[in-house]
């Protein structure tokens, strides 16, 4: 039987330790999760200084965090398809490269957000 699992401080703050540890993992051996974490560092300030309105901000800068978000997404699946086995295999390919592609659509949507809110709101 599975214990029960209770939202207590203890659990919230080790959940957050594995957050953390992912985070670390991430940016420790992922090149372009690191590339994209400084291209945030940059964009993330200039976006919170560009837009006009709290709805602008969160706009530009949170399309720059949906990135990362993708990212750790598409590392994740790496890493359990290369833990699976070296060989290739078309699903493994197909997973990395759908893994890949949602990564290209959240650069996608954040470049057209930022578009439109610096050039046409």
């Amino acid at each position: 039987m599975k214990p029960e699992n209770k939202a207590t401080l203890a659990r919230i703050f080790r959940a957050a330790g594995y957050s953390m540890k992912g985070l670390k993992a991430a940016y420790l051996h992922e090149a372009a999760f690191r590339q994209e974490v400084w291209m945030a560092c940059v964009l993330i300030p200039i976006g919170l200084y560009l837009g006009n309105t709290g709805v602008e901000k969160t706009l530009l800068a949170g399309s720059v965090l949906l990135i990362l978000v993708a990212e750790l997404l598409n590392s994740a699946v790496e890493s359990v398809v290369d833990r699976i086995g070296s060989e290739f295999h078309e699903l493994s390919g197909r997973a990395k490269d759908i893994g890949s592609a949602a990564v290209f659509m959240a650069m996608v949507l954040a470049g057209m957000t930022w578009l439109l809110v610096l050039f046409f709101a």
